[in-house]
């Protein structure tokens, strides 16, 4: 459609959604300060009335008016429904990597069982590796028969690596992938699709990512929450607002242009 319509009432929808959004959290905030009264009178004769207060609020009413706040967002968020179900859209995958001659085979097996309709091409970066992480890669393009390319990054870093892909992506889209992430067969096809759904200013999406092996180790299980609360909460309740701060790097998709 032609015209400010559909923008403004996109606008409002959103304004709706934070004013009910932070009414809820200070409606618990009023709430949990009444209830937590005896705590502060009680904790206040230990100390002070006012380290009662700070204490109080730094365990209980911060976290609680923040996380309520969250909670209410993610329960009024709708996200539109995808304009295209089955893209056709050519894409770019970036694999940077250093020494993964283990592991990319796995990594690229996975690209290679995505169900998606236009087509996918690879540039895996070799950032400084000392094993054959470039030799493997080719190997396993080859069996595959994926669209694999295989680049150099002499400088370390991640940065360097993706740097350096990103100059002969000639794709309108590309996507960056960790060398231990794993793509759920529809990951590409549903990012691809969210971004051809969104706003024309929109210029990246960020992949829902989870931890696969969350059961192996405490450790693992605290990444576990970390992604979730981070990523797959905290990213969703921005992207509403339209002010997602960070697209992981593990599985992200930008618009080549802007991001050159």
């Amino acid at each position: 459609m032609i015209g400010n319509k559909p923008i403004k009432k996109h606008y409002i929808s959103i304004n709706k959604k934070f004013i009910l959004s932070i009414t809820f959290a200070f409606i618990w905030l009023i709430i949990s300060i009444y209830f937590s009264l005896p705590w502060v009178h009680d904790l206040g004769v230990l100390t002070t009335p006012f380290i009662a207060v700070v204490i109080i609020a730094g365990i209980g009413y911060v976290p609680g008016l923040i996380n309520s706040f969250i909670i209410m967002s993610l329960l009024l968020d709708r996200q539109p429904k995808f304009k295209t179900i089955d893209p056709e859209v050519p894409i770019t995958i970036i694999i940077a990597c250093y020494n993964e001659e283990e592991t990319i085979a796995n990594t690229l097996s996975y690209i290679k069982n995505q169900i998606y309709d236009g087509e996918i091409k690879v540039i895996v970066v070799d950032n400084a590796s000392t094993d054959q992480t470039d030799q493997r890669s080719i190997e396993v393009g080859e069996e595959l028969e994926l669209n694999l390319q295989v680049i150099y990054a002499k400088e370390p870093g991640k940065f360097n690596a993706l740097n350096e892909a990103l100059k002969v992506v000639e794709t309108d889209y590309v996507i960056t992938l960790d060398d231990d992430t794993l793509l759920h067969k529809l990951a590409v096809k549903h990012v691809v699709s969210r971004i051809l759904t969104a706003p024309a200013d929109t210029c990246a999406v960020a992949g829902s990512v989870l931890v696969r092996n969350s059961r192996q180790n405490l450790l693992a299980r605290l990444q576990e929450w970390e992604y979730f609360l981070g990523i797959a909460s905290i990213k969703r309740m921005q992207g509403m607002y339209q002010g997602t701060l960070v697209a992981q790097g593990a599985f992200s998709l930008y618009t080549t242009d802007i991001l050159k």
